[in-house]
């Protein structure tokens, strides 16, 4: 199965943001793929208003970026840390796919 790392909102609610990427990773198990959520598992041990703990949660996302083979992105706006994700993932080339928050796929394309 494909590991894929699951790229959405924190800030502004994170408890909020943090069921919508539950949600999100829901969607992809039911697709048949292994997902990965950094900032769902960090945050339980983490404190994101912390700023040395929130820059030990990046660097820790940016490792298991490197061992996923795709990247899904959720939402209608990108933060500065999935900024940072999806340039890490454009630099490893990894294939990256786009949804809205209600999980239908995007096609920036075309």
């Amino acid at each position: 199965m494909k590991l894929v790392y699951v790229c959405s909102p924190l800030r502004d609610n994170i408890q909020r943001n943090i069921r919508k990427a539950n949600g999100y990773c829901r969607f992809a198990t039911k697709q048949s793929v292994v997902p990965i959520a950094p900032h769902v598992m960090f945050t339980r041990f983490l404190d994101d208003d912390i700023s040395e703990e929130r820059e030990m949660g990046l660097v820790m996302g940016m490792e298991i970026l490197k061992r996923c083979d795709e990247v899904w992105v959720f939402g209608d706006r990108l933060t500065k840390g999935m900024q940072a994700e999806l340039l890490a993932a454009q630099q490893m080339k990894l294939p990256i796919r786009y949804f809205t928050d209600k999980c239908e796929w995007r096609d920036f394309n075309g």
